[in-house]
């Protein structure tokens, strides 16, 4: 199974990267097993380096891996509430860990996504999203996610062109979920 979606049965040492991310310099602990465990990955550089992060409401983190997205918009925007998801439970651990790190505890709650109430919606969905589960599991996920967005929200995600980002908007655009290219860069697309 893919780091994407399974704990490590043994997690590795853990290491530092560090990664300029809405003009403040960020380190994050990370470790092998969990998305992007040794840098910044090309992807979610580009989502965060194409869309400003909002000034308050509450987001959700879709597949938050070391939680280089979730604590990145908390350290960026003070009033924001931000909720972290993952199955991999080392990923969880590390990004409240990294929240911790820089602060933002308090406003960042990293938990598995059958935790987060039912009734919860969210303002903003961020996501570089596991795009290796494959389409099926992959269109469940977001079918799941994204009805609770609130009424006026808005979901941000980064898909490798090569991995399926044109098809994916079409797809979204006919289930209801009315998607455009943002911005395209390094091979990813930028969907809202």
């Amino acid at each position: 199974m893919s780091h994407y979606f399974e704990t490590p049965a043994q997690a590795g040492p853990t290491h530092e990267f560090t990664a300029t991310i809405f003009g403040r310099e960020l380190t994050f602990t990370a470790a092998p097993g969990v998305f992007s465990g040794h840098r910044l990955d090309l992807g979610t550089s580009v989502l965060l380096r194409e869309v400003d992060p909002p000034a308050d409401g509450r987001v959700l983190d879709l597949g938050c891996g070391v939680g280089t997205i979730a604590v990145a918009l908390a350290v960026a925007s003070p009033q924001l509430q931000v909720t972290a998801v993952d199955v991999n439970d080392l990923a969880i651990e590390l990004t409240a860990a990294n929240a911790a790190r820089h602060g933002v505890a308090g406003r960042l709650v990293a938990c598995r996504p059958e935790a987060v109430p039912a009734d919860a919606s969210f303002d903003e969905i961020w996501s570089n999203p596991p795009i290796r589960i494959g389409k099926a599991a992959l269109h469940e996920l977001l079918l799941t996610w994204l009805p609770r967005l609130a009424p006026d929200g808005v979901a941000w995600l980064v898909v490798g062109k090569n991995l399926g980002g044109d098809s994916l908007q079409r797809w979204l655009t006919d289930q209801g979920f009315p998607t455009e290219r943002v911005a395209s860069a390094k091979g990813f697309r930028v969907l809202k």
